[in-house]
């Protein structure tokens, strides 16, 4: 069974920037592909990036695009989430998913994701 644990969220000011950490265990993930997605108060949760586990090809929703960074560390089962110059908009619920095909299509619909985590907060302030 597949665990995975967010760490990172937080407060911060508008501008700034925090480091989201999604550590993932039970299996390896050498066909998979990890991603990341969020859901704001009163809205429905959205997909914001996703990297393959082998190759580490990156894709990223329009909304974050150059201000998003997903990576991996292969060493430490570890996907990161560095978000920098952070929006009021960016204030959510995040949370990290596994999609056990990822190594084979390249999606971005969360029913594609069999795993998830139980999110971590991040609230930007003005």
């Amino acid at each position: 069974q597949v665990q995975l644990e967010e760490s990172g969220g937080g407060l911060v000011q508008a501008g700034g920037s925090l480091r989201l950490s999604c550590t993932a265990s039970g299996r390896t993930f050498s066909n998979y592909a990890m991603g990341w997605f969020r859901q704001a108060p009163g809205k429905e949760r959205e997909f914001v990036a996703r990297i393959k586990w082998s190759g580490g090809s990156t894709y990223y929703a329009d909304s974050v695009k150059g201000r998003f960074t997903i990576s991996r560390e292969k060493s430490k089962n570890t996907v990161y989430l560095q978000m920098n110059s952070l929006k009021l908009e960016d204030t959510a619920v995040y949370y990290c998913a596994a999609d056990s095909q990822g190594g084979f299509r390249a999606t971005t619909r969360e029913y594609n994701y069999d795993y998830w985590g139980q999110g971590t907060q991040v609230t930007v302030s003005s």
